[in-house]
This record gives C-alpha cells, sequence and structure tokens, in this order.
C-alpha cells in the first residue's frame, strides 16, 4: 500500500512508500479507502514540531474515502459506505461529552500514541490517530461518519477539518453578531471559512488580512467586504471602526504575534476568537491592567468550538442551499505521487486547500 511518510520531524519532505500496511483493525475499528484528502497547515505544523507527533508518521487527517471492513461490534457503518474521516471523535462518556463540550473529548488524541501503520522497518504513526496521506487507514469507529452519496469525496474531505474549523469559529465560538464588524487575520482554507461564516451570521464588515496577494483577492469572493495586507490593518482599523476596533477579530495563524495584533485590533469589550493551533512554547503576553480595563473576551476556538457531528450536517446543509462554496476553496489538485508539490503550494501560500486525490 502506498502512503506518504515523514521519517524524522524537521523534514520539509514527504517520501510516498509503497511498503506501507495500516494496522489496528479488529473489534471497534473500520477500515477505510481514501479517496480525496486535504492539505491542512497542521500537518505542516507536525512536521516541523509545532504540534507534538511522534515519528515516522503518515500526515493527514482531512480526509474521506469508502469503508472496507467493519470490525466486530461496529454497528454504526457497513462496507461500501461512504464515510468522512473525524480526527477528533467523541467517546460520549467522558466529562467534556456529557456537559456536551464534545470537541473538547481528549480519546481522539490517545488514539495518536498507537502506531496506525507498519512497514519492514517497523511501526509508524498516523498523524493526530489517522493519517490519511495514504490509500487505506484503520481507525476508531467513531472517526468513520457516514455521509450521503450525494457530498463528493474532495467536499467531505474539507468538511472533516478546515471548513468545520472556520465555519465553527464564526458560528459556535463568537456567534458572531448581525450587523458587526469582524476581521480575520490567516485567510487560508480555514480564514476563509470564518470569513463564509461571519457572512452568514449577517456581518456588515468582514475585513480579511493576508500578506498574500491571491489569498486577499479571494476572500473577496467569499465574503469580505476589504482584504488587506498585514501592513495596512491599521488603516482598514480607522476606515471600519473609526479606530475603535473590531467587534471580532479571529486569528487564523496560531502565532503570538498574530495573536496579540488581533487582541490589539480587538475593540473594548469586544472578543477575539483564537483558531490557529500554535507551538506550546509560543508564550502570548497580556498585562493584568489591559486585561480587566479593556474588557475583551478572548475565546480559544477547538474544531470549530461545538458537536462536530452536528457540525458536520448543518455544513453539508448549508452547502446544498448554496449558501457556504466550498467547491472554490480547492484551488490545486495533485495525486499522492505529487504530495511534496502540495506542501511547497500551501507553504508559498498559492494554496486555499490543495486536494490529495489518492
Amino acid at each position: 500500500m502506498r502512503a506518504a511518510v515523514l521519517n524524522e520531524i524537521g523534514q520539509d519532505k514527504l517520501e510516498v512508500l509503497d511498503d506501507v500496511e495500516p494496522t489496528g483493525f479488529g473489534p471497534g475499528r473500520v477500515r477505510i479507502r481514501i479517496r480525496a484528502t486535504g492539505l491542512c497547515h497542521s500537518d505542516l505544523s507536525a512536521m516541523n514540531g509545532v504540534l507534538p507527533q511522534p515519528a515516522p508518521f503518515v500526515p493527514g487527517h482531512e480526509g474521506a474515502g469508502e469503508v472496507l471492513e467493519v470490525g466486530e461490534g461496529v454497528t454504526r457503518v457497513k462496507p461500501g459506505d461512504r464515510v468522512v474521516v473525524c480526527w477528533l471523535p467523541a467517546c460520549g462518556a467522558c466529562p467534556a461529552c456529557k456537559r456536551g463540550q464534545t470537541e473538547l473529548c481528549l480519546a481522539g488524541f490517545m488514539n495518536a500514541g498507537t502506531p496506525n501503520f507498519k512497514r519492514p522497518g517497523g511501526d509508524v504513526f498516523g498523524f493526530a490517530g489517522t493519517g490519511t496521506f495514504a490509500e487505506e487507514v484503520v481507525v476508531d469507529a467513531g472517526c468513520a461518519v457516514p455521509i450521503p452519496d450525494d457530498v463528493p469525496f474532495d467536499i467531505a474531505a474539507l468538511i472533516g477539518c478546515g471548513v468545520t474549523t472556520g465555519l465553527g469559529a464564526a458560528l459556535n465560538t463568537a456567534d458572531v453578531e448581525a450587523g458587526s464588524s469582524v476581521a480575520v487575520i490567516g485567510c487560508g482554507g480555514v480564514g476563509i471559512s470564518a470569513i463564509q461564516g461571519a457572512r452568514l451570521k449577517g456581518a456588515a464588515e468582514i475585513v480579511a488580512v493576508d500578506p498574500v496577494a491571491a489569498r486577499r483577492e479571494s476572500a473577496l469572493k467569499f465574503g469580505a467586504t476589504k482584504a488587506v495586507s498585514p501592513d495596512e490593518l491599521a488603516t482598514a482599523k480607522q476606515e471600519v471602526t473609526g479606530g475603535e476596533g473590531f467587534d471580532y477579530v479571529f486569528e487564523v495563524v496560531g502565532k503570538s504575534a498574530t495573536a496579540r495584533t488581533a487582541y490589539e485590533n480587538t475593540r473594548r469589550g469586544g472578543t477575539l476568537v483564537v483558531v490557529g493551533a500554535g507551538a506550546m512554547d509560543d508564550f502570548l503576553q497580556l498585562n493584568m491592567f489591559e486585561l480587566f480595563f479593556d474588557e475583551k473576551r478572548i475565546l480559544p476556538s477547538m474544531y470549530g468550538g461545538g458537536d462536530v457531528l452536528r457540525s458536520y450536517e448543518r455544513t453539508i446543509a448549508l452547502w446544498r442551499a448554496g449558501r457556504v462554496d466550498l467547491e472554490s476553496l480547492i484551488t490545486h489538485r495533485v495525486p499522492l505521487s505529487e504530495i511534496n508539490e502540495a506542501l511547497d503550494q500551501m507553504r508559498s501560500g498559492t494554496a486555499l486547500r490543495t486536494c490529495i486525490e489518492i
């Protein structure tokens, strides 16, 4: 079986190998033939060590495909079913799940420490307990979420992470108020999805902030009312809010520097939503006086900040109704053999989302 493998953390190229096999099939498990997978910036972050992940590993966590085989006790899916891979499944029994905060369930993270694959040289892990840059993957049954027949695999793959994260940040975490002003810092696939979410909620002004001109142009097509480079944000803040600051600012980069910029461009009493996944040693500095005096809400948003399965269903309904554009998020398509080209597209900012067709 073919899979793209990172042998050591810090390497910038993946090796496409044909001697990788999925492991761990048995009771409560599902074997999936991956048909399409998106490249998410979190994959790059795992490769370079920003996000903790044991190596060697197969990146990828935003995938969709067909069920090949189900283990004993699996009833929700059967062979032949079309599924999206959920990298953060809810166990339904932990305190977070019982509170209704299924996006905070740690069951999925526990899977990340168990090898998903093997090679003649030893075990290979799957990123986030999945590893969708492979022809097949074996996952817990909760990771295999059925999708309707009319949802293409490439669209389903996007729903598996980036779209759910960005839309949910605006719809669930921030609950953007109609008529409000919004700024989104970082306009890749997740940031564009946050823009679409803010538009759905009726935001009057949506300012997209990104250093890449092509991404700024794309943001305007997806609902932003203004698109600026980081150097132009101060001017946009003055023009849109009279210098007061935005009602909502979404940080979708995962850096303390951009989070600090987001805080400073949020109005007093406004809301900063932290969407980007950053490093454990990258600290955001705030002083105690400004925290008290400015009364700005700081809301982290994990995987869209809501029930993941409900978010999938909502996104499919919005897509069917033409309320969100998912097709245009896919700006590039490559086969698995050209995965390193996709990585370069992500690093350069030329791609919103690259679909890897497997």
